[in-house]
């Protein structure tokens, strides 16, 4: 179980020089803790999806440290990653990267085959119905909107009980009503689960009563 994460005067190799301007996150020490709640905002350029990406580990091109538990990630094997991954660290990009010719419960299961989990079908059910996606379940994904993807990238990424949840923009292709559904439901599994909550945003706070606000 991870309880913390830190970033140590982080910053990506690519990132404009100007976009590390009044960051709360490049070149700073930012500490996540396992049980809060963290919005991150950023206007477009400012490195948001590099910055969800650097926390998956899919990004090695930056300087600074970024650590787990104290250890630097740098070091983390393939094995340890696949483990954080497991385990750790559940995320929803922004691309979502479902496969689009599986239907949307193949999606859903493929992760848990991956990763050695079990879900269990009526639990996947359950939080279909509540984000009014359950009857589009057997479609594949190419078949489906994107607000419909978006939610079952969601219901996806809560299957896993992480240590930490990063979520880059879940709501955007949401409208008002479902994108309260979709938050009501992940706060309510985070909490069952005392996960971290970290959701970034290109400015809209979702109404959210979170724990802290991060300007990226």
């Amino acid at each position: 179980m991870a309880q913390q994460i830190d970033l140590i005067d982080l910053c990506p190799d690519t990132l404009p020089p100007g976009a590390r301007e009044f960051s709360q996150v490049w070149n700073q020490h930012l500490v996540l803790k396992k049980g809060e709640q963290v919005l991150v905002t950023a206007p477009s350029g400012k490195g948001k999806s590099t910055f969800i990406s650097l926390l998956y580990g899919l990004r090695k091109d930056f300087t600074g440290q970024y650590k787990i538990d104290g250890t630097d990630t740098r070091y983390f094997s393939p094995a340890r990653w696949s483990d954080a991954r497991a385990m750790e660290i559940s995320i929803v990009f922004q691309d979502l990267r479902l496969f689009m010719d599986y239907t949307a419960m193949e999606n859903l299961a493929l992760k848990g085959q991956l990763e050695g989990s079990v879900f269990y079908e009526n639990t996947i059910r359950t939080m279909a119905e509540i984000l009014g996606v359950e009857s589009l379940l057997d479609k594949k994904c190419n078949q489906l909107s994107y607000g419909e993807r978006q939610r079952m990238a969601i219901i996806r990424s809560l299957l896993q009980q992480a240590d930490f949840l990063i979520m880059d923009e879940p709501f955007s292709h949401l409208d008002d009503d479902n994108a309260d559904k979709a938050l009501d439901l992940i706060q309510k599994e985070a909490a069952k689960n005392g996960s971290a909550l970290i959701i970034t945003s290109l400015g809209s706070d979702y109404g959210w009563n979170y724990d802290r606000l991060v300007l990226l």
